[in-house]
Formats: structure tokens, C-alpha cells, sequence
């Protein structure tokens, strides 16, 4: 484990990223006190950005998986009207031409 100031990790962001990826974890420190960490990516973690940024919004509550995952298709919504509605608007208003 490795400690780093953050006008140090500025300069050099790429090598102690390399570091991280390759397994090892960094504390980052500000005035000699530890303010954040930078490791290698948890196993549960997806490497893909857009699923990592899902998994984060379900994990803090802003999205609610489905409950039935993988179940088929979703089922169609109930019309709005019926056909015969429909079509008997469209001739009252064709009317007034």
C-alpha cells in the first residue's frame, strides 16, 4: 500500500492509475491526513462505465431493478379505447369537411 499527496497524483495520475489497475491500493492524503483511495476495481464492479453507473444508482435507490428479470417480454398495456371508439371519433370529426 502506497500513499500519495494530491499535487503529486495530479502530476503523475497515469503511473499511480497503472499502479491501481495492476492490484495495488493508493491512499491519497491532503496536509499528511488519508482523503480518499484509489484500488483496483472490486470483482462485483463492472468494467463497462454505463452498467458501473447503474449498479450505483440501484445501490443508492434512484432505480429499482425489475422484479421479474428475464421473464419474457413486458406485457402490453390495456388500450386506451376501443376500436369502434376510435373510428367513430374519426368520422364525427371527418364530417365537418
Amino acid at each position: 500500500m502506497r500513499s500519495v499527496g494530491i499535487k503529486l497524483l495530479n502530476n503523475r495520475l497515469s503511473q499511480y492509475v497503472r499502479l491501481a489497475e495492476s492490484g495495488e491500493t493508493i491512499l491519497v492524503t491532503d496536509r499528511d491526513r488519508v482523503v480518499a483511495e484509489l484500488g483496483p476495481l472490486r470483482e462485483s464492479r463492472s468494467p463497462v462505465l454505463a452498467d458501473a453507473v447503474l449498479a450505483d444508482a440501484v445501490r443508492s435507490g434512484m432505480l429499482t431493478p425489475p422484479t421479474l428479470a428475464g421473464s419474457g417480454p413486458p406485457p402490453k398495456p390495456p388500450p386506451v379505447a376501443r376500436l369502434d371508439e376510435i373510428l367513430a371519433e374519426l368520422d364525427d370529426s371527418r364530417s365537418d369537411r
